[in-house]
């Protein structure tokens, strides 16, 4: 079969083995799967990730001198079986799955092994236990996108809602838009979002952004300072001691780009007491000011990935339409053009999540 292989730092086209479904596995055909900016890290920081691996006990890392084949965010269709499997789901259908594959040894992660091909390949291996049939005759690009929505239901799952926050989001690239969609399927608000992309503050507010904000015009902090003020009942149901700070409601902060320094103008800007919660995955060593979250009594969360539960969760709010997740599609390539959709979502006026549909 042909695949977008990740190989010695590029992304190639080539043939690969077929693979063979073993116990309770079955073979899946690849829809439609997204490019995700983990893959743009992993193509660029690949060494860091092996690196950082030594950390998390029990995981395979990469070994870089063989192929990968990226792609975690994908639907399939059922092809055939391995043994020890129900046949529940037969073929012809359509199914996503959490990037996971079940062996004896473990859970093993589809996307980022040297084992186990992610969907930038034309088949895949998926686990019989982990499979959701796509409802509701929803399109396959469209259920592709319950993986990175579902990164967004979990980071607003894991920031504690105690109710009467107002959220700002920075960062409003698919990751940012996932964490909007949540907040607003929540009934949180008003929602204050920032992104310097023209293209995607729109999509922002196609998604729920009841406030966006362009931080070269406008300070996102103060932007939403504006929004967050008290009102003149909560302002006098305060005890007296917090009557003498600044009368805002509670900070709900998701930073969501990722890279170094943000964090820390996160610090510089965030109110006394915000929650902050980590979601941009920040490949490179970053530094911040601890005195400013000691002084300010900051709440600081990283979050990663998502439950079962919120993955089911996920594909069926895109299948009810209670996110436009046709929106967040810009572009849709076959195998031959990944490498060049990886340098074309550099540029966020043109893209915010291409699709890679291998039999294209």
């Amino acid at each position: 079969m042909r695949a977008a292989i990740f190989r010695n730092g590029e992304i190639v086209v080539d043939q690969m083995p077929e693979p063979k479904p073993g116990a309770g596995q079955l073979l899946v055909k690849s829809l439609a799967c997204g490019i995700c900016g983990s893959d743009l890290h992993a193509r660029k920081h690949a060494h860091r990730m092996v690196e950082l691996s030594k950390f998390l006990p029990g995981r395979t890392p990469m070994d870089l001198s063989r192929d990968v084949v990226f792609g975690h965010e994908f639907c399939c269709e059922v092809l055939d079986y391995g043994p020890g499997t129900t046949r529940k789901f037969k073929p012809g259908m359509r199914v996503c799955s959490l990037p996971a594959l079940l062996t004896p040894e473990g859970p093993k992660g589809i996307g980022y092994s040297n084992d186990y091909a992610g969907a930038y390949a034309e088949q895949l291996l998926l686990s019989e236990p982990l499979l959701l049939e796509v409802p509701n005759g929803l399109a396959a690009e469209h259920a592709a996108l319950t993986e990175p929505l579902a990164v967004g239901v979990h980071a607003v799952a894991m920031a504690n809602i105690q109710g009467g926050e107002v959220p700002l989001v920075i960062g409003c690239g698919p990751v940012g838009l996932a964490v909007i969609a949540a907040l607003k399927i929540r009934g949180l608000g008003p929602i204050v979002a920032a992104d310097y992309s023209p293209a995607r503050r729109r999509l922002a507010e196609k998604m729920g952004a009841d406030v966006v904000v362009d931080p070269v015009r406008t300070q996102p902090y103060a932007s939403w300072a504006e929004h967050a003020q008290m009102t003149e009942a909560e302002k006098a149901a305060r005890p007296p001691m917090q009557a003498l700070l600044p009368p805002l409601k509670p900070a709900l902060i998701f930073e969501c780009v990722g890279v170094p320094g943000v964090l820390q103008q996160v610090f510089e800007g965030a109110p006394r007491s915000a929650r902050v919660v980590v979601v941009g995955v920040c490949m490179e060593t970053d530094k911040s000011e601890p005195m400013l979250g000691i002084i300010k009594e900051l709440n600081v969360q990283y979050v990663l990935g998502y439950t079962p539960e919120e993955f089911a969760y996920s594909l069926r709010l895109i299948a009810e339409g209670q996110v436009d997740a046709a929106s967040l599609v810009t572009g849709r390539v076959g195998i031959d053009g990944v490498a060049q959709a990886f340098a074309d979502l550099a540029n966020p006026e043109a893209h915010t999540k291409i699709l890679v549909q291998p039999w294209r």
